[in-house]
């Protein structure tokens, strides 16, 4: 696989980027932010990693772009942060290999340590393959009030692994948020890092650009940036490797496929870092109803929620976040997904989608 290009004789690799942050930070909305202004003669790819099973991104990155120079490909199931990292190596190889891209963005998922993937990225391999540039970590600054969030172990340790911390969402903090993240920052001695403010994940390209600060000192301060600073509190988070889902890629997908095509949709879940996931496959003959459709999703108490769905109004896709319900059209899709992470999942959610069925 030769993906390296040559300029004056040197070899250079892949620009590659990682966009991390916690759940419903805005990073599906700061790449498509910077797929549409991408240069329109370079060819992009995107590694996604999503915690829930069914995979959502990759639909609502191909659905919302035309350009056939963007390239997606998805790490489903919270895999990419695994300490193998096999099934993102696979996913990785091939995306170059097909794509060879101008740029990579990569997408772990909010619930998932970055630090397992700056190790694999920068291991003597992918050294002379990808030229990692900066890790951007956004960050909901009013999360900072919710222990829940400020002391979670992923929360920190996707501050201490970046290069660019990106406040985001400025437009809706209402008092000193700001100022309690540059305080959050100092305390864990990552002060230093670039920090910016934006709305609507409105990155910057000037953010991505220069060489990763990350190194095997940063690696090892991250990892324990969370106990160092708050061994005071009882409660501890564990980083579940031990997913409920099975890596048989030469069995589970034919599984699913089977009962997709039996049943008219399929349902897988995941659970780890203190939060359960559970999605949905459907068919594409199955067409929902637009307006009952949208009023469900409303009512659905979860910690995050993604989805795109064939309607008898056209495709739109569907983000949801402590903000509310983002709805908007796309160009297409193959089939209706829809992936929800919360605290628990409710038995009935299944059935009351099936009721949306138009």
């Amino acid at each position: 696989m030769n993906i390296n290009k040559m300029t004056d004789n040197k070899i250079i690799g892949v620009p590659t980027n990682i966009i991390t942050g916690f759940l419903g930070v805005g990073k599906t909305s700061a790449i498509l932010h910077l797929l549409k202004h991408k240069p329109e003669n370079e060819r992009w790819a995107i590694l996604v990693n999503e915690f829930g099973e069914i995979g959502v991104d990759g639909s609502l990155f191909s659905g919302d772009s035309s350009d056939a120079q963007v390239f997606v490909r998805e790490v489903p199931g919270g895999c990419m942060c695994c300490a193998s990292g096999l099934p993102m190596q696979i996913a990785l190889n091939q995306l170059l290999s097909h794509a060879k891209p101008d740029r990579l963005l990569i997408e772990p998922t909010g619930l998932g340590h970055p630090v397992e993937v700056l190790e694999l990225l920068t291991n003597n391999y992918y050294q002379e393959v990808l030229d990692l540039q900066k890790t951007v970590t956004l960050i909901d600054a009013r999360k900072l009030n919710d222990d829940k969030y400020r002391q979670h172990e992923t929360f920190v340790q996707q501050l201490a692994v970046a290069d660019v911390i990106v406040a985001n969402k400025t437009d809706l903090y209402e008092g000193n948020e700001q100022q309690l993240l540059e305080q959050f920052l100092a305390q864990r001695h990552i002060a230093e890092n670039a920090l910016h403010a934006t709305t609507h994940g409105q990155l910057s390209f000037a953010w991505l650009e220069g060489n990763a600060g990350f190194n095997a000192e940063k690696a090892e301060h991250s990892k324990h940036a969370h106990k160092d600073h708050d061994q005071e509190h009882s409660h501890s988070h564990h980083h579940d490797h031990e997913h409920d889902h099975h890596h048989d890629e030469q069995i589970r997908p034919l599984a699913s496929e089977q009962e997709l095509s039996e049943t008219g949709y399929l349902k897988a879940m995941n659970q780890g870092e203190g939060f359960k996931s559970a999605g949905w496959r459907f068919s594409p003959d199955k067409v929902f109803d637009r307006h009952t459709l949208l009023t469900l999703l409303l009512s659905i108490n979860a910690e995050r929620l993604k989805a795109v769905f064939i309607t008898a109004d056209g495709i739109f896709g569907y983000n949801a976040t402590d903000d509310g319900l983002q709805e908007y059209a796309l160009d297409e899709c193959l089939e209706s997904r829809i992936e929800i992470i919360a605290t628990e999942i409710d038995d009935n959610w299944e059935q009351q989608l099936l009721n949306t069925l138009a």
